[in-house]
């Protein structure tokens, strides 16, 4: 007997029918068990994971990644690795919290798991996370400088003993032992994990990474701004905004205090350019560029600028090149200040960037610019 095409085709959409009736009768008995300690079917989990791994290797990224073995790079991904995610995947020394051993899928130690992927790959991974697996995605999506710096230190993360590991993530900064009246009357025992001091230094201490700005001695008036734009999501930072949400306004207020009251270093940043780039540095800064409608920076930049405006003599060519150029894409914020940059910065050239950069690392901080009464916006 032959089949009519006609029924075939009956047949398969029949078929076709079925298929998601029946899944949605399964879902409905309520047979499958949800519960994560019981874990999924074998079949299930292989089949999630091969899902997974796909649809990662499909939406990396065909990018060329920073230079990632650049130690700047490294140390700002471990102190934000430290801070946001040896809770759940452990880390040299930390052992992986039971809460997140319970987690279905449970967190792997990535030291043993990062070789699996490309560079492309886990940025992808850093950037986006994973759904229904705990995993979360980069707090400010704009920000993709600051997940090739997780993506650094991964890299070197197999490589790392306990040593290596504390001195990467906590910046050089050595912590007393906590009493055990403190172990019993904070909350949690003290490891740094966020200590502002593990990036930015303290006292005598520097930041580690060139990456990271100098506080020591900036108005406590911009320091303020700066963490409360953080904190209500207006400056983007997937590393700075979960600390400053997580402080209150008079711990934000006693923070900026300290760092102003702290002597600025008298030694400028480290950094070599041409003399000659140097001074067209010196010339945008001090008069700007009329045909291009770019201002001097030293109006709001100086020593004797309003207290609203950090200082910049000093700071890296790193930090400096790399805050023009985020707000040359959008991506550092949108307060008011960034409203003004965004501007500014548009209409800079690269050359022009890192002649900036160059000028202001290799200028001495103004030790007076410490004890400069704190004056409100508009101020005279």
């Amino acid at each position: 007997m032959r089949i009519r095409p006609v029924w075939l085709a009956y047949a398969a959409i029949a078929l076709i029918l079925a298929v998601p009736v029946a899944a949605s009768l399964f879902a409905w008995s309520g047979l499958y068990d949800v519960a994560a300690s019981r874990g999924h079917w074998w079949i299930t989990d292989k089949f999630l994971r091969f899902g997974m791994e796909n649809s990662v290797r499909a939406r990396a990224p065909d990018v060329q990644p920073p230079p990632l073995d650049d130690h700047n790079l490294i140390r700002l991904g471990a102190g934000h690795f430290h801070s946001g995610c040896a809770y759940c995947h452990g880390a040299p020394g930390i052992a992986m919290s039971p809460i997140s051993q319970h987690m279905l899928p449970a967190p792997p130690d990535l030291k043993d798991r990062v070789g699996a992927w490309t560079d492309q790959e886990l940025f992808w991974l850093v950037k986006h996370g994973l759904k229904y697996a705990g995993m979360p995605a980069w707090p400010a999506q704009q920000r993709d400088d600051e997940v090739w710096t997780l993506v650094a230190f991964l890299r070197r993360l197999p490589s790392l003993d306990v040593a290596g590991y504390r001195n990467l993530a906590l910046g050089g900064l050595r912590l007393d032992p906590p009493t055990g009246r403190e172990l019993a009357m904070q909350e949690s025992a003290a490891d740094a994990a966020g200590a502002c001091a593990r990036c930015h230094g303290a006292e005598d201490r520097m930041p580690a990474s060139t990456l990271v700005p100098r506080l020591h001695g900036q108005p406590a008036e911009a320091l303020l701004a700066a963490l409360g734009a953080y904190a209500n999501g207006a400056r983007y930072s997937g590393i700075m905004q979960p600390i400053a949400t997580a402080l209150t306004p008079e711990a934000r207020k006693a923070l900026a205090d300290y760092y102003a009251g702290l002597c600025p270093s008298i030694a400028p940043a480290s950094g070599e350019a041409e003399p000659v780039h140097i001074e067209r540095g010196h010339r945008l800064i001090m008069e700007g560029d009329t045909d291009t409608q770019i201002p001097a920076c030293s109006g709001c930049h100086g020593a004797n600028a309003l207290p609203i405006y950090p200082r910049l003599a000093g700071q890296s060519a790193s930090y400096i090149a790399n805050q023009l150029r985020l707000w040359q894409r959008g991506a550092r914020g949108h307060t008011e200040t960034d409203a003004i940059m965004s501007a500014i910065a548009a209409r800079l050239s690269e050359d022009q960037i890192n002649e900036v950069a160059a000028y202001y690392a290799m200028q001495p901080v103004e030790a007076a610019a410490a004890s400069q009464p704190v004056k409100k916006a508009g101020a005279p």
